[in-house]
């Protein structure tokens, strides 16, 4: 500041004309500093799972973790933005990365930011798997290779202090145009290194200002995909206010009515508006009243008896209309789904068959063909003219409302592409008839293995792990992967079917509530817990609810562990149990310790006891029934 002073009034008395230009300097350089600085700034958030076990100080893991941090302070890693590394041995190895936001040009800034989060992490969480953002950069690690990525979005507290805009709907129209050009933008353009910044005019003399970013080791179509989980949960819980932000471990997106990062990263978007329309309203009300006062002489003139007659008449050619707008909607590419993998489906790949060629693949709907019978209807084995074989569901008039809805579960399940989920195939209409075309699965359901003697006295503990498996990552794929938030709300053992290779595979999304949210939604492992399994457990019995055959074919341990994180899912404190996420860590991470569980929320039991003579099997002295009750 001295030499400052000494300037000014060198200037003064030489060139006066230059205070001006060397004043508006310093404020220029004040403010990029400002903008760039986090010193005394706290976190936007700080994940710290209290489900993972603490670290011992001194320890090898709490060793290795800190040269993990002190390589992603260091230079080489802050000067490219972006950094991954890793140290150790297992099981004490430790996995660490950084990210500083695409705006944070100077290295020196983005270096600061990412020594104050490793040190305020270090401080804040002893877990052995824990994440900070700031503003300006985000520090993560684990004891698990980042490999594996499952999104689930966080609100950080700041976004229930903005205030609420006035007008909800435009609002909202004019940030989803912002933030879709942007998220496409880091995406889908490699110069842009998963970072893009923006602007947009909003009416009553606003701006809106966006900026999304991913972690640079995302695939194009993975960042995308998580732009558009993230996007679902920015609109639910601020499309409506002056500001939001949702932070993940692999993107983050954010917008407010005030500038907030480096302008020279951002560029300008025009949202589309019709124009000429306001000088002609005069031509507008004209029609809208001609067309009223015509309406209403038509309508007096045809009278209720002709409108009656017409009616069914009307209803059956406007369902053959909808129909044919549905096939030809189905047929056209724009229905677009993407798997799990990346790749892109469009619906010109689904199958669309005729009834007749239904009927003969079924052999005209028998009975010796019928598969299952469910509130939607039946399903039946098809075998095509090239020797596939398919399921064919035949849904009900009491199943659905109208075409509309047969439609919308066809680009539903269209868009759901993983080998843990029953595949759509086609659809075939006519008429009354409404079908769907899904994979065939020769092992039939779940229900028709478990509850079947001489079946379950051939599985070990190899294959029910297996199943559990896929079960749980199905469900991670339609909680938290998919574009669409689903929760299934009716998954039981008949709605588990079975491939040739025993491969567990979720159907029936007939009655599945579409959620704008995340849900902690263990239901994999509910049926595993019932108020005998939690008095087992509590007199250390745990083994006697288990199958003898498949304790002969399995490790107890792994049995027992299952039980425990079955009753983790219980507990009648959502924010106790795991997400799907943490369940398939759990179930693949022995070393993982677990919380002990308490009471289940859902059950109280009673015992019917029966007489040996009324049962085919006479060791079956009590059979145990539960009630659930509501919380």
């Amino acid at each position: 500041m001295f030499f400052v002073g000494i300037m000014i009034m060198i200037m003064v008395k030489h060139r006066p004309w230059a205070v001006l230009l060397f004043t508006m300097s310093m404020f220029i350089f004040l403010f990029i500093s400002s903008l760039n600085r986090v010193s005394g700034e706290d976190p936007l958030d700080i994940y710290c799972p209290s489900e993972f076990p603490l670290y011992d100080l001194n320890s090898s893991f709490h060793n290795n973790l800190n040269l993990v941090l002190g390589l992603l302070s260091s230079d080489n890693a802050s000067e490219g933005g972006f950094y991954s590394t890793s140290e150790g041995e297992e099981p004490n190895k430790v996995y660490g990365q950084s990210l500083c936001r695409g705006d944070v040009t100077n290295s020196t800034v983005c270096k600061e930011c990412i020594e104050k989060a490793s040190q305020d992490v270090m401080n804040s969480c002893r877990s052995e798997n824990a994440m900070i953002w700031y503003n300006l950069c985000q520090v993560r690690y684990s004891f698990q290779n980042f490999d594996v990525v499952a999104y689930t979005g966080k609100y950080p507290k700041q976004n229930y202090e903005e205030k609420n805009v006035s007008d909800p709907t435009r609002f909202r129209e004019y940030l989803t145009f912002l933030m879709n050009n942007l998220s496409n933008e880091a995406a889908f353009n490699p110069g842009r290194n998963m970072f893009a910044a923006g602007e947009v005019d909003y009416p009553g003399n606003k701006t809106i200002y966006g900026l999304v970013q991913c972690t640079r080791d995302m695939s194009p179509t993975g960042c995308s995909s998580c732009f558009s989980s993230a996007f679902t949960e920015l609109t639910t819980c601020c499309s409506y206010r002056e500001g939001g932000i949702i932070l993940s471990r692999t993107c983050n997106m954010r917008f407010q009515l005030s500038q907030f990062f480096n302008a020279s990263s951002a560029y300008r978007l025009v949202y589309p508006t019709s124009t000429g329309w306001k000088w002609k309203t005069w031509m507008f009300v004209l029609i809208i009243c001609g067309s009223i006062f015509t309406l209403a002489l038509v309508i007096g003139l045809i009278g209720l008896g002709i409108a009656c007659f017409r009616g069914k008449k009307d209803r059956d050619q406007d369902e053959e209309i909808s129909e044919r707008t549905l096939l030809e909607e189905l047929t056209t590419p724009r229905h677009v789904a993407v798997t799990q993998e990346g790749d892109l489906i469009s619906s010109e790949e689904l199958l669309f068959m005729t009834l007749a060629s239904i009927r003969v693949a079924t052999d005209d709907f028998s009975d010796t063909n019928k598969l299952g019978q469910g509130g939607f209807g039946a399903v039946y084995k098809g075998v095509l003219p090239d020797g596939n074989e398919i399921a064919v569901k035949r849904l009900s008039r009491k199943s659905w409302q109208g075409i509309e809805e047969f439609k919308n579960e066809i680009v539903l399940i269209a868009k759901l592409q993983h080998k843990n989920l029953v595949r759509l195939l086609g659809c075939a209409l006519d008429g009354e008839e409404k079908l769907l075309i899904y994979e065939f699965m020769s092992n039939k359901s779940l229900d028709q293995l478990i509850f079947d003697q001489e079946k379950r006295s051939k599985l070990d503990w190899k294959t029910y792990y297996g199943i559990i498996s896929g079960i749980a990552r199905g469900l991670l794929y339609l909680h938290e992967e998919s574009r669409l938030k689903i929760i299934h709300r009716d998954l039981k053992p008949n709605n588990v079917l079975l491939d040739h290779e025993l491969l567990a595979k979720i159907s029936d999304f007939v009655d599945i509530w579409l959620r704008s949210m995340q849900w902690k939604d263990c239901s994999v492992l509910n049926r595993m817990c019932s108020a005998l399994a939690w008095r087992l457990w509590n007199e250390g019995k745990e083994l006697d609810f288990v199958d003898p055959v498949v304790l002969e074919s399995g490790l107890g341990s792994e049995v027992v562990r299952c039980m425990h994180i079955g009753l983790l899912c219980v507990q009648e404190n959502p924010e106790h149990r795991p997400t799907m996420s943490n369940v398939m860590l759990l179930l693949g991470s022995e070393s993982v310790g677990l919380p002990q569980p308490k009471q289940p929320a859902f059950a109280l039991s009673r015992v019917l006891h029966l007489d040996p003579s009324t049962t085919t099997n006479p060791s079956d002295k009590e059979i145990v029934f539960s009630d659930i009750l509501p919380r």
